[in-house]
């Protein structure tokens, strides 16, 4: 009878350690050495348009998948509504004002190639890092964080200056004005002004003409000439920028060679993606970053004939729709080199869908879901709330949802540390490291609070009271809708941050985001018990958040967002610029 009980428990040992030594637990991130990092952002997507996050008429498979297959966060910030600005924060882990890459004025993002403007040199990014650790960083797509500061050659803002070994795409951003078929979008406003002004200078000089030539307006020569010079140096003086839009703004470049000038529109898609599978290809063999940085779904929307027609919405959907496909073009390249198991995937948009962007009966933005606001608004929900999904297999548990308040700017210290490398000392680092919540080491994020900045104007805070679960959020200033109840600035194109088109609060609009998402009910001291004491606390929470910041050049002044010649990136002898080195090729 012992000898059967000592074979049973042999037995029961060896097969306890069997089906051990069978499973397949989650690998522990330490026994991975240096994963890679593929982090895909899309332009202007909304966090409505994605099929896991709730759109059903827009077909988004791949993204789907990443879902399915990691872990989706529903509660993912951006920190700025606009493009410069918030990828200006998820570069660096900080809240853009402390980078100086926040507006003080209406211009709120790069306007120009040929600004002095742009991410600091002294900004340390999470490439910049990763390249010490060793890794092949490369960034393919939309840069928007300025190029040169005092000369042509310079490239002091250049993707090559922060960290990155490869760059391809453009150094701006794309807009309208870059297809010649459609309408001009860049400073819509301003350049019709600037056309008014010219007829009316150029009227008046040709009525002070006829009437000196009439004997009606006694007016010497020499005042109609300078009169005339005026009238021209000042249709030089605008037109010489905007009038070129397309050549200045729209190019495209490999490292700091410029390859067209202007961009080839009908080639771009498929570039971009040649050049990231090609990355990923060439680096298959060594650690390495690569930051697909999407021109989708940004207007004027360059969709391939492969997918116009094919979605139920138009041509934003067919956008969308051709984003998803090079996702999952990529996801496919990673698997066919068998670096699946070993590449950490994000994707995510780098703020929420443009209301306002719309061409006659044509939608051209995207949808925020229940969310109110979006793109410009940087208090609503609908303005920063994005999607964002990890992928790691092995590691982070598939198909996991995850409820509590994550940023893009936790994306810096999670890729710093997972590559082995340490984030600054010497700054303050806003982002969090997102591993433990992902693999569900903690039950909640880091963040107590968050602040949602306008420009550098606080228009409101978020609190996540850990201990009852409770996540509000106040308002400070909203933006005041046109037309009234619209849900966004349909009348200006994009909402303001401060003047006459803002409404300050006092006291602030309070809602709780748990029970209230779509921001449809605030509360009062009337209707909410703790009303004043959440107010106090997120007050107190202010001025610790004040405290911290210190004045820093602004890279968005006036003086460095205009045009300067000068600066221009030309592929030939300025002002004759103009190449397509990939037609030759």
């Amino acid at each position: 009878a012992s000898f059967s009980l000592l074979c049973f428990r042999s037995c029961l040992v060896t097969s306890l350690i069997f089906g051990l030594l069978l499973q397949a637990p989650f690998t522990q991130p330490s026994t991975i050495r240096q994963p890679n990092f593929v982090l895909l952002l899309a332009d202007d997507l909304g966090i409505g348009d994605v099929g896991c996050y709730g759109n059903d008429t827009i077909r988004t498979p791949n993204i789907d998948r990443l879902a399915k297959e990691g872990v989706k966060l529903t509660q993912h910030i951006a920190a700025a509504p606009l493009c410069t600005p918030s990828r200006a924060a998820f570069l660096t882990g900080r809240y853009p004002l402390r980078s100086g890459m926040d507006a003080v004025n209406d211009y709120r993002v790069i306007f120009w190639n040929a600004g002095s403007g742009g991410l600091p040199p002294n900004e340390t990014t999470f490439a910049k890092i990763l390249q010490h650790q060793g890794y092949s960083t490369g960034l393919i797509g939309k840069w928007h964080q300025g190029v040169n500061c005092e000369s042509r050659n310079d490239h002091c803002h250049h993707p090559l200056k922060h960290g990155f070994d490869y760059f391809y795409g453009m150094p701006f951003t794309l807009i309208s004005d870059c297809q010649p078929t459609e309408t001009p979008e860049m400073d819509r406003a301003f350049r019709r002004k600037l056309w008014l002004s010219t007829q009316m200078i150029g009227l008046i000089t040709l009525t002070a003409v006829l009437g000196r030539l009439t004997g009606l307006i006694s007016v010497c020569w020499k005042t109609l000439t300078c009169l005339a010079v005026f009238s021209l140096l000042f249709f030089i003086s605008w037109f010489s920028s905007y009038g070129f839009v397309r050549y200045w703004n729209c190019i495209m470049m490999r490292n700091h060679g410029i390859t067209e000038q202007p961009m080839v529109t009908d080639r771009t898609t498929s570039l971009i993606l040649r050049e990231s599978i090609s990355f990923i290809e060439r680096n298959k063999h060594k650690p390495f970053l690569l930051f697909l940085s999407f021109l989708h779904s940004h207007t004027p929307l360059l969709t391939t004939e492969k997918f116009l027609g094919r979605s139920r919405h138009g041509l934003y959907g067919d956008n969308v729709e051709e984003m998803d496909w090079m996702v999952g073009q990529v996801l496919d390249a990673i698997d066919k080199e068998g670096l699946k198991d070993t590449t950490l995937v994000y994707f995510a948009s780098d703020h929420g869908g443009w209301l306002e962007r719309q061409e006659g009966k044509r939608q051209l933005g995207g949808w925020n879901g229940i969310y109110k606001g979006g793109k410009a608004m940087g208090g609503w929900e609908g303005g920063i709330r994005v999607p964002g999904i990890f992928r790691w297999p092995g590691v982070l548990p598939a198909g996991s949802v995850i409820d509590e308040p994550t940023s893009l700017m936790d994306i810096y210290p999670t890729v710093v540390h997972l590559a082995g490398g340490a984030v600054p000392q010497d700054r303050v680092i806003d982002g969090r490291d997102l591993l433990p919540l992902l693999r569900g080491a903690v039950a909640h994020s880091e963040h107590e609070f968050l602040f949602h900045y306008c420009g550098v104007h606080l228009h409101a805070v978020r609190w996540h009271q850990k201990d009852t679960g409770a996540v509000w959020k106040a308002h400070y200033v909203t933006p005041i809708f046109s037309p009234p109840g619209a849900g966004a600035c349909y009348d200006r194109g994009f909402c303001p941050c401060f003047g006459d088109g803002v409404t300050h609060h006092e006291p602030p609009l309070l809602f709780e985001l748990s029970q209230d998402p779509s921001e449809a009910k605030p509360l009062s001291a009337d209707t909410e018990p703790l009303f004043d004491t959440v107010i106090r606390r997120i007050g107190r929470a202010i001025e610790e958040h004040r405290r911290t910041l210190t004045p820093v050049p602004e890279q968005l002044s006036v003086s460095n967002v205009v045009w300067k010649p000068w600066l221009q990136p030309c592929c030939g002898t300025f002002p004759f610029c103009w190449c397509d080195k990939e037609g030759d090729n």
